[in-house]
């Protein structure tokens, strides 16, 4: 069974973003390449054990296996040492993507406290689209008892756009909810 957003892109948005910008060719309509999570983990300098949670955590979010990212430099005003885990991603692709896109969407941004919509303003220029998070209690895979500490998140949206007005419209027509 296909994700209900990939069946949604490819039988309404396609239409709608040819139209809207009058693309000759379909494979030249903006597509949602990959989205990667990433979460940053400062103190696991001082204790180790808390890396496994976070790997943990992300990998029930994403429903993927996380990869532990380790220092590429020392740097001793953060003590850090070349080498040491210090954050945990996942780069979703395909089916895994859209879903966790429509759970995003869906049940995930709605449960944030005052939620008025996600910032327009963070367009790299390039159509991509980063999204950050303050703490990943939002998600419902995340057992509430067991998180010892909220740990935020950025959420990277990779398109194959060309500009931010193209990639902004692809993520609206997604359902991304843009603030006014």
């Amino acid at each position: 069974m296909a994700a209900r957003l990939k069946e949604q892109y490819l039988k309404k948005i396609v239409p709608a973003l040819t139209q809207e910008f009058g693309y000759k060719n379909v494979m030249a309509v903006p597509k949602l390449a990959k989205i990667s999570i990433n979460m940053g983990v400062g103190e696991a300098t001082q204790n180790q054990k808390m890396m496994d949670g976070v790997a943990h955590e992300l990998s029930n979010i994403a429903g993927q296996r996380a990869v532990i990212t380790k220092a590429k430099k020392s740097v001793a005003a953060f003590k850090v040492r070349e080498g040491m885990a210090i954050g945990c991603m996942v780069t979703l692709r395909g089916e895994r993507m859209y879903e966790f896109l429509d759970r995003l969407i869906t049940i995930s941004l709605p449960r944030v406290r005052d939620f008025r919509g996600v910032s327009a303003k963070a367009f790299d220029g390039r159509g991509n689209y980063t999204l950050g998070l303050k703490d990943q209690l939002i998600f419902p895979e995340i057992d509430f008892n067991k998180v010892e500490k909220t740990k935020g998140m950025n959420i990277s949206f990779t398109t194959t756009a060309k500009t931010d007005e193209e990639g902004r419209a692809l993520l609206k027509h997604l359902g991304m909810p843009f603030r006014q």
